[in-house]
């Protein structure tokens, strides 16, 4: 089996974090393994505390899966302080093998900040600049741009402004953008640039989403895919998540395992613009 590697936070109620990457990995007939930044105690509702494991015990586990089940592609979520920040940058700057996503995990979907404060800038300085793929968020790009995104256009624009700054690819989630009649992601590598779109899937909270979405990309790429349609695979697996959607104690939950049909009569395919996926 492929080998995938999650660095990301735990999140109790196991919705999103290290959980929800797994059951992804799992999905996708990829072994997950994982590197826990933090604990959270958090449910559907809210994030109530979260507490940081140390960046030694960080680096710890990233050698114990390097040494023994060396990962083909490696994502980042929640690393939530500078210490972490830069303990994950170091590591990954010297093994440089796998593909990488970094999912730039600020703020909890409730509001909650899941990243220190004094932490933003050795994100920016030490772990964007390492390449691959960077998966921001609406509220995340423009808080990494500057920029106000109430469009496609604007997310194009982000998604350029991103890569010109650094030099990685870059997929924008205009999830966020209930304004548009679709859920529209941009994706741009410097070459090729993506609208990937599909119907917005209402009356569903979609927690855990973009953890899921970074995750499946991941999983696609330790199979062997291209960057390009490891993305478009990924936009396709977490609409049917959230079509395909469950319900734990009166809570929505993402399908990690959904199966390929038709969900709930309602029209879930994935479009693809500007370019082509290979």
């Amino acid at each position: 089996m492929p080998i995938a590697l999650t660095v990301a936070g735990s999140d109790s109620g196991g919705g999103a974090g290290i959980q929800a990457d797994l059951k992804t990995f799992a999905s996708l007939g990829v072994h997950g393994t994982s590197v826990i930044t933090c604990v959270t105690a958090q449910n559907p509702r809210r994030v109530s505390a979260v507490e940081p494991c140390s960046a030694r015990m960080v680096r710890d586990q990233l050698e114990a899966v390097f040494d023994e089940l060396p990962p083909r592609a490696v994502k980042t979520g929640m690393l939530y302080s500078a210490p972490v920040i830069r303990a994950v940058a170091a590591f990954l700057a010297s093994h440089r093998g796998p593909a990488l996503v970094m999912d730039p995990v600020l703020v909890s979907t409730s509001g909650a900040p899941l990243l220190k404060p004094g932490a933003l800038e050795s994100l920016l300085r030490e772990l964007l600049p390492l390449g691959g793929l960077l998966t921001p968020n609406r509220d995340e790009a423009e808080l990494l741009t500057g920029l106000r995104l109430r469009s496609a256009q604007g997310l194009r624009d982000a998604a350029r402004a991103l890569h010109d700054r650094f030099g990685c690819a870059v997929l924008v989630k205009g999830g966020h953008l209930r304004r548009l009649p679709e859920a529209v992601d941009v994706f741009f590598d410097g070459r090729q640039e993506l609208f990937l779109s599909a119907p917005f899937v209402r009356g569903v909270r979609t927690h855990g989403a973009g953890c899921s979405y970074s995750a499946a990309i991941v999983g696609y790429l330790a199979r062997g895919l291209s960057l390009a349609r490891a993305v478009c695979r990924a936009k396709e697996y977490v609409t049917q998540a959230i079509a395909q959607s469950c319900v734990a104690a009166g809570h929505p939950v993402l399908n990690s395992f959904w199966t390929p049909k038709a969900a709930r009569g309602r029209d879930t395919s994935v479009g693809r613009r500007r370019g082509r996926c290979r």
